[in-house]
């Protein structure tokens, strides 16, 4: 790839303000892009055109996906990222599978008991703000992994525009001004020495933001590739920070982190076949339980979100998230029940019979019982090549920018994801959701995800390529897009501006975005004993569809600047 290009194509955005491409969020965004070969869709416009540019280049799918990793760790921090982890999906143009955990692992200082007083209390935010709450990164170990796989260009040449866009700046939205005022105050009280992201005066939409420590380190990936992350100057300056604020990631945890291959895992519904995310993600198995618990009812003659069918998606989302809490966790650690968990048979019996007028109560729902079990802001995003290889990409940093601690000297933010542990049973974590011993604390596990990249095929070719970030309400984003499509008939656009709702066992209530479940419907669900509580946006789906001649219709969510490219 000429460099010159790289520097010209760089150079032509870096004084675009993105505040053009700021959509706003509401269902009557309907018109999907539409493109003959290939799709790029992200959280950030200029993290799209970057796997565009690849794409065009002759890379393929896993190359894009390369280049837009690192540079959503540049124009988009609160999720992009090389010091958090994901997981990556991807079905080549055969329809042959692979899947890659490079989820953050518990550090091996770390012990079950480690966020709690000597009265065995929690103790607030340890877990999640303040260096001891990051995992042992693998973002950056997982795109290495990917690259020496399935990669076709040289490495250098997919991370040069995330070291330009870091070193020669880019100008923040309207949305990343107000993102980065909001979390100010964290970011002075967790970084005293200073950071990129904190200016002494107001930031503004326009803005220049400027980040050469991120242009530096990643320039030494760049040319070391994982040792200039996981070795050298960079890997001293991460234990450095740990060592500033009582953190407990050391060199050896930084030298033995390992991404995993793992076999993807599958189902289908309604004759599509849907493969996703295996454990230590929860969102595969859960997703696959969610669709078989829904696929005995007519959906599509009900219609969207219509009282019969609100009332068996919320059903089945409080049984299967009862299910979540019990026994998702490390397969490397437990005995994950997974073909159990997504049985049709079992899942389908839960909501059959069926009431239609009285809510099911949390507290007496209970997970299954299952023979032999022994106990013991994220961003998402799609690129389909011109081959028609595929890969869906969920990684996060757990909170909003994270634990809000930037590694001084190295310029990226550590993640918080050690809350996504068990911290202690029965306890909920940021999102609400409670856990138990399967995933309790360990050195060199995994915590639990709700991440779920999945593709779904029809009549064995590609059709569907989905996820979305969200914490808890990832799971539930993603099984209403893929019924938004299959069931309701919307388009890629419209299956994910549409209006959300959530609900996971516990808190016993149904989380709503403004424009979902219609007025008079919610004081119907609230009579029948369903407790309703607005919130604010559900998740930011990403989506691309296969349409039967060949071309790719992309969904990009207008929830944030989420953007879509193609050719």
């Amino acid at each position: 790839m000429n460099k010159l290009f790289i520097y010209s194509l760089v150079g032509s955005l870096l004084f675009a303000s993105c505040s053009s491409t700021r959509r706003q969020f509401g269902s009557h965004r309907t018109s999907p892009a539409t493109f003959n070969k290939a799709a790029v869709v992200t959280a950030h416009p200029l993290a799209s055109e970057v796997g565009l540019m690849i794409l065009k280049k002759g890379g393929n799918a896993v190359d894009a996906a390369v280049a837009v990793q690192f540079a959503l760790a540049v124009v988009y921090p609160n999720a992009g990222n090389i010091g958090g982890g994901g997981f990556m999906l991807y079905r080549n143009s055969q329809g042959q599978y692979d899947a890659l955990d490079f989820r953050e692992t518990a550090p091996k200082k770390a012990h079950r008991d480690m966020y709690l007083d000597a009265q065995k209390n929690v103790i607030p935010d340890l877990s999640l703000y303040s260096q001891l709450a990051s995992g042992v990164p693998g973002s950056v170990a997982g795109m290495w992994e990917a690259h020496q796989k399935y990669g076709k260009l040289d490495w250098k040449e997919l991370l040069l525009p995330a070291i330009e866009l870091a070193r020669k700046g880019f100008k923040i939205s309207e949305r990343q001004a107000r993102e980065f005022e909001d979390h100010k105050e964290r970011f002075i009280k967790l970084n005293p020495t200073g950071a990129a992201i904190i200016k002494n005066t107001t930031w503004q939409t326009g803005d220049l933001f400027v980040q050469e420590d991120l242009a530096n380190t990643i320039e030494r990936i760049a040319n070391e590739g994982r040792d200039g992350f996981y070795k050298g100057k960079t890997a001293d300056m991460l234990v450095a920070e740990m060592n500033r604020g009582k953190g407990i990631i050391t060199h050896e945890d930084l030298t033995s982190y390992q991404a995993r291959w793992r076999a993807p895992i599958a189902s289908s519904y309604r004759g599509h076949k849907v493969t996703s995310m295996p454990p230590p993600s929860s969102g595969g198995t859960s997703l696959l339980a969610l669709l078989k618990s829904v696929e005995q009812f007519p959906l599509r003659r009900w219609g969207f979100q219509t009282d019969s069918a609100i009332r068996v998606i919320v059903e089945a989302e409080r049984h299967v998230y009862a299910n979540r809490a019990k026994y998702l966790g490390d397969p490397d650690f437990i005995n994950v029940p997974v073909q159990q968990l997504i049985d049709s048979t079992k899942n389908a019996a839960k909501l059959n019979p069926f009431n239609f007028r009285q809510a099911t109560l949390s507290k007496n729902v209970n997970a299954d019982v299952i023979p032999g079990y022994e106990s013991e802001q994220t961003t998402h995003f799609n690129i389909v090549d011109e081959q028609g290889n595929a890969v869906a990409i969920t990684t996060t940093l757990n909170d909003s920018y994270g634990s809000g601690v930037i590694v001084d000297g190295a310029g990226f933010l550590l993640n918080n994801e050690m809350d996504d542990f068990s911290v202690k049973t029965g306890v909920p974590n940021m999102y609400g959701l409670t856990g138990e011993k399967a995933n309790e604390i360990q050195p060199g596990k995994r915590m639990l995800s709700s991440m779920t990249p999945t593709i779904l095929e029809k009549d064995g070719k590609l059709f569907m390529v989905v996820g979305t970030p969200g914490g808890s309400t990832i799971i539930t984003s993603v099984f209403q897009t893929i019924l938004n499509v299959i069931d309701f008939g919307q388009n890629a656009q419209a299956a994910v501006s549409s209006p959300r709702f959530h609900h996971q066992w516990l808190p016993d209530r149904i989380d709503v975005e403004k424009d979902a479940i219609d007025t008079t419907l919610r004081d119907k669900l609230t009579k029948d004993g369903y407790v309703i509580n607005p919130r604010g946006t559900i998740g930011r789906v990403e989506n691309i569809l296969i349409l039967p001649n060949g071309k790719l219709q992309a969904g990009a969510d207008p929830r944030g600047d989420d953007t879509a490219k193609g050719y």
